[in-house]
């Protein structure tokens, strides 16, 4: 990705070349503003200059395969020799943080690449130079994911994607929630990773090409396995201890997301996952709040989401206890793939239980709990690798039945609910609930009724329910990253 553009305009001719810095700028027939439009340019694009003629100089588009005239104050001079080298980096350095600027940035960047010398490439220089190409990129990328521009502003954007593209710059578009996201591939950054970049250029990098809304989303289950695998390591090779403070807990959060990941994906393997859930747990933990930049807000609670859902990896699964009076969950294999869940006490064994369910999701067994009045139990069980359903057992009369607790009535995306203590009376359960989908987020703490399972109380804020501060489960408290 070596601006292959620019080099195509180097090789045609000796002389120099020229980048154009402004959007619209006009190509036209001649050296004057009343000459016909031969083309609008944007940008970021590349000329050849083969003369001058009073304000204008005289310039072969070889995209377009036309000559024509343009402005001189309308485009940034260079003749990509090595001499041009540090002042084309320093306008880079420049545009790095400007918005709007992106599609130019790439330009110069790749004029960069092309202008210096190989030694320079390889070493901090072309770590610098790289960091801002995928910066701009990825910048515009995020631009036209937001769908917000239109008109005049849809054509811009249209057009500096369009000049990224030529210069070897690959975006990838995926549907999300009804709406299309655009992705840029990350080669950029994948290249600061191999080169002698600082500590922060190296942890954009591993931010960069480790989002998780950019993972293609045909996938098939071992390749999106070995995608995890690969982005762990990545997010690892970052010295976190090397970095300013917010920087240092973006980088936690994702990695506790991409390590609760492989919980889950562990589990459905059948290899050990109680590591992998572990150090989610303990880079979660390591995260200060109060260090974090506002935008991280958004991450921070997706992150305790994630790590929420597959938390009950962490634990040991306990060999199943004899029957006992007092109902008591266990599993047993069912169709191939496929896991039943059965309630069973001292009269009634898996080959007759008081209720069973089978399930294509994983069951956490440990998390298993029934109220001492005997009438109900729950269960932990996961779908999907960060939505996490509380399947609650009833009692009415002399009959059981299962019934299914989602985060939140969305379409499922992201989130858990989980049981947080019993009531003493048999009537009433305590519930923590997280969910984010169809563009909502929300967090409550409940006191549900078990014969309608609607809250009775609800709030933001445990603290201010008198039931959670009185019944909550101890477990619940020690492990839960809900109340943080």
């Amino acid at each position: 990705m070596i601006a292959t553009t620019i080099a195509a305009a180097a090789a045609a001719a000796t002389l120099n070349t020229a980048i154009v810095t402004t959007d619209q700028a006009v190509l036209r027939a001649a050296a004057r503003e009343s000459a016909p439009s031969q083309a609008q340019l944007w940008q970021g694009e590349v000329l050849e200059v083969r003369g001058e003629r009073l304000d204008y100089l005289q310039v072969w588009d070889h995209q377009r395969e036309r000559g024509g005239y343009v402005k001189a104050s309308q485009v940034q001079r260079t003749t990509l020799a090595a001499a041009d080298a540090p002042e084309l980096l320093a306008v880079v350095r420049f545009l790095r943080d400007a918005p709007g600027a992106e599609s130019l940035g790439i330009g110069l960047a790749a004029a960069w690449l092309q202008a210096a010398p190989p030694e320079a490439v390889r070493g901090a220089a072309g770590a610098e130079a790289l960091d801002a190409l995928g910066t701009f990129s990825q910048r515009l990328a995020q631009r036209a994911s937001n769908g917000t521009a239109n008109g005049k502003g849809q054509a811009t954007l249209s057009a500096h994607l369009e000049v990224a593209s030529h210069y070897g710059v690959k975006f990838m578009s995926y549907e999300q929630d009804g709406r299309v996201r655009i992705c840029y591939d990350g080669d950029a950054f994948r290249r600061v990773l191999s080169l002698p970049a600082r500590p922060d250029q190296q942890a954009r990098a591993a931010l960069a090409v480790t989002q998780p809304e950019c993972i293609a989303p045909d996938l098939q289950p071992l390749q999106r396995h070995q995608h995890n695998l690969w982005r762990a390591e990545v997010l690892d090779r970052v010295d976190g201890s090397a970095l300013p403070p917010y920087l240092r807990h973006r980088l936690a959060l994702r990695r506790a997301s991409v390590w609760s990941t492989l919980a889950y994906e562990h589990t459905r393997l059948g290899e050990a996952a109680q590591p992998a859930a572990q150090r989610a747990l303990a880079e979660l933990a390591a995260v200060n709040k109060t260090e974090l930049a506002e935008d991280d807000e958004a991450a921070w609670n997706e992150a305790a989401m994630r790590v929420s859902a597959s938390r009950w990896a962490a634990v040991e699964a306990t060999a199943p206890r004899a029957p006992v009076a007092v109902p008591t969950v266990v599993t047993r294999p069912g169709q191939p793939g496929e896991t039943c869940v059965l309630l069973v006490d001292a009269k009634h064994d898996a080959a007759n239980p008081l209720a069973q369910r089978c399930t294509y999701s994983l069951v956490w067994t440990p998390s298993a709990t029934v109220n001492r009045e005997g009438n109900a139990a729950t269960v932990a069980v996961q779908p999907l690798e960060a939505w996490r359903e509380l399947w609650l057992f009833r009692k009415h009369g002399s009959q059981w039945t299962i019934e299914v607790v989602p985060p939140a009535a969305l379409t499922p995306q992201l989130g858990y609910a989980e049981f947080a203590g019993w009531v003493p009376g048999g009537t009433q359960m305590l519930l923590a609930r997280e969910a984010r989908g169809d563009g909502k987020y929300r967090r409550n703490f409940e006191v549900l009724s078990l014969d309608s399972l609607t809250p009775q109380r609800q709030s933001t804020d445990a603290s201010t329910l008198g039931p959670f501060q009185r019944w909550q489960d101890p477990g619940w408290k020690r492990m839960t990253v809900s109340v943080r």
